[in-house]
């Protein structure tokens, strides 16, 4: 752990000393110290889009849930409908308060019969194994995995790095997992990411973890593999329109407005907030996450305010400049009207500047990770 400058006391990755040793700016997130960039955020944005990268995002929580009743608390604990979920299968789903607002999105693993692997965002983490544990029966085991590290490596040239040592994810469909091993430890390989392109996750030994990042960049360097940080990782999934939360997504928000109604399972049961969403379905949304691409070379942030006619219409929740469109893109909650549909023209308050920009269908980037 290392104090940050406000005082606070963050974790460190396994991968700390890697990170330095390769000249890493590092910065605070999610109550931990990770790499924000190596060389540069454009460059490593571009090798993932072009050929490979790869991220250390050992910051997020890793929560097993093992026992005969853990698919039944993972049915009354959130959204989606994880029985429908294979073994060696992954789903996207969310934890909800009882207002319906967003606690965390997440993934859930399934490794075996009674055996699943929830990875929620970094600081949520606590609150979703909570939120599980309060529908847990007696045959539920619940743990914070902290001694696995989490390395993903993303980009078209991907499998060619990761198939080297993992021959497990040569048939592997995307949002599908199976185990394997790295030097006698076992290891989960999973085909998903927060990029947009072909990607696959490596659950490790936290011991492990330096060994299996330096062969990855070692093997990858004739296919041009780079480190990659976090403000890549933003950038990439900033355009396929993925949201993050604490900027997208929040308690203050709901599935329905961020546009993520269809990981929400209502015909399976009870679960929290599902009544919320019941009566929100029923009296409509008051606003929804869009996505804005600009039109002239401003670039809006977060919070930036968004209008049509000259009236207010919403709030910008993530904005960058996007390498790969060359231009300015966010994404927004707009008042739902006819008149803030697809193709609409609003502007944007760039620091005083209003920027015109126009709402767009997502993704941004048009890639498929499958």
């Amino acid at each position: 752990m290392e104090g940050s400058e406000a005082g606070e006391i963050l974790r460190r990755s396994p991968l700390d000393a890697a990170h330095r040793a390769l000249g890493a700016k590092m910065g605070a997130f999610g109550g931990w110290l990770m790499p924000i960039e190596y060389e540069g955020t454009l460059a490593e944005h571009d090798a993932v889009r072009s050929a490979v990268g790869v991220f250390d995002v050992s910051h997020l929580g890793k929560v097993s849930v093992t026992g005969d009743e853990a698919l039944d608390a993972l049915q009354a604990s959130l959204t989606n409908d994880v029985a429908r979920v294979p073994v060696g299968g992954a789903q996207y789903g969310m934890a909800l308060d009882d207002d319906g607002g967003i606690v965390d999105d997440l993934i859930v693993y399934r490794l075996g019969e009674t055996d699943y692997l929830v990875v929620p965002n970094a600081a949520n983490a606590d609150r979703v194994l909570a939120q599980i544990s309060a529908h847990a029966g007696v045959d539920v085991e619940l743990a914070l995995r902290d001694d696995l590290a989490l390395l993903a490596v993303q980009g078209p040239r991907s499998l060619e790095v990761v198939a080297r040592h993992f021959p497990q994810a040569v048939p592997l469909a995307y949002m599908h997992c199976d185990r394997s091993s790295w030097e006698g430890r076992p290891v989960v390989v999973a085909r998903s990411g927060y990029t947009g392109e072909r990607g696959y996750e490596l659950f490790v030994d936290g011991a492990s973890a330096e060994d299996l990042w330096g062969r990855l960049l070692h093997d990858g360097t004739p296919l041009g593999i780079r480190p990659c940080g976090l403000a890549a990782r933003d950038t990439l999934r900033l355009e396929m329109g993925y949201p993050l939360h604490g900027n997208d997504i929040s308690e203050d928000r709901t599935p329905l407005e961020a546009g993520l109604g269809w990981a929400v399972a209502m015909e399976k049961g009870e679960f929290p907030g599902r009544e919320a969403l019941e009566e929100e379905r029923a009296e409509g949304i008051p606003s929804r996450l869009v996505g804005l691409r600009m039109t002239d070379r401003l670039i809006p942030r977060a919070h930036y305010a968004v209008s049509a006619g000259g009236e207010p219409v919403g709030e910008v929740t993530s904005g960058t400049f996007s390498p790969t469109l060359r231009s300015g893109i966010a994404l927004a909650y707009v008042e739902r009207r006819d008149d803030l549909l697809e193709g609409a023209e609003v502007e944007v308050d760039v620091r005083g500047r209003r920027g015109a920009a126009r709402i767009v269908k997502l993704p941004f980037v048009d890639r498929s990770p499958r």
